[in-house]
């Protein structure tokens, strides 16, 4: 029932705002190049959707899926590696910090430089935004285990790899999923931003088409696609989380 309530209030929220931006539009008739109509905005998301828009849904969906996994699988790993070694979180933590605070709008122009305009420097951007949260996420959680866990792997005995797989890492997954959800987002933009800067396919790239031929009703369409997909990618990520992490619900 919360749920469906939920629900329901963000329609009712989306509904008002919508009929607000029509009024805007109608009352002080507002030039379709500045601020279109929703029924503009709709009739050219409808025209995109029966020609190409499929093609770059499907293509940002694509680099974003794969640059979000190998993000997190190389998140997860430093976050291990930094967590049992404090020799290794002494020497790559500096650099690690260096290039996780440098603007990565100002390092993708150097990425397209290094890697091409073709898909690695599209992934290798949306890895960097997605690595460092999660391998934050990962390190917290390693680090702020129970004392009474490890006491515990002690008294049985556990091997380093039972204790990590038994323990550490399940204990882990909470503030993991902190990092993959941050990562999420952050990964949708990374897509839009190497698509935008480099790329003849995708919603970043429609994005740029749109704007320079002055169709504003496209632009608008392909803005609010990219929020409902950024909402998507957010809410499988919550899913998995919910179901991995079922036993921390309370009855």
């Amino acid at each position: 029932m919360k749920s469906l309530g939920r629900v329901a209030e963000t329609l009712v929220a989306l509904v008002a705002i919508v009929l607000l931006w029509d009024v805007y539009t109608r009352f002080y008739d507002v030039p379709e190049f500045l601020l279109p109509a929703p029924l503009s905005v709709w009739s050219a998301f409808i025209e995109a959707a029966a020609d190409k828009l499929p093609g770059h849904v499907l293509y940002t969906v694509g680099i974003l899926t794969l640059g979000f996994t190998i993000g997190a699988i190389l998140g997860v790993a430093a976050g291990v590696a930094l967590a049992k070694s404090a020799r290794l979180e002494r020497w790559l933590g500096g650099p690690i910090l260096f290039l996780q605070t440098a603007p990565k709008i100002a390092l993708a122009p150097l990425f397209i430089i290094w890697f091409g305009l073709g898909l690695t420097s599209k992934i290798v951007l949306i890895t960097s935004l997605v690595f460092f949260p999660v391998l934050i996420g990962t390190l917290v959680g390693i680090r702020s285990l129970d004392t009474r866990l490890r006491d515990l792997a002690r008294v049985l005995h556990l091997t380093l790899w039972q204790r990590f797989r038994l323990i550490e890492f399940p204990a882990a997954l909470p503030e993991i999923f902190v990092g993959l959800r941050v990562g999420a987002v952050q990964a949708v933009v990374g897509a839009i931003l190497a698509e935008w800067m480099a790329g003849k396919q995708g919603l970043g790239y429609l994005m740029t088409f749109a704007s320079a031929t002055y169709k504003t009703p496209l632009l608008f369409a392909t803005v609010i696609l990219t929020a409902l997909l950024g909402i998507a990618v957010y809410q499988v990520i919550e899913w998995v989380e919910r179901r991995l992490l079922a036993w921390r619900e309370t009855p």
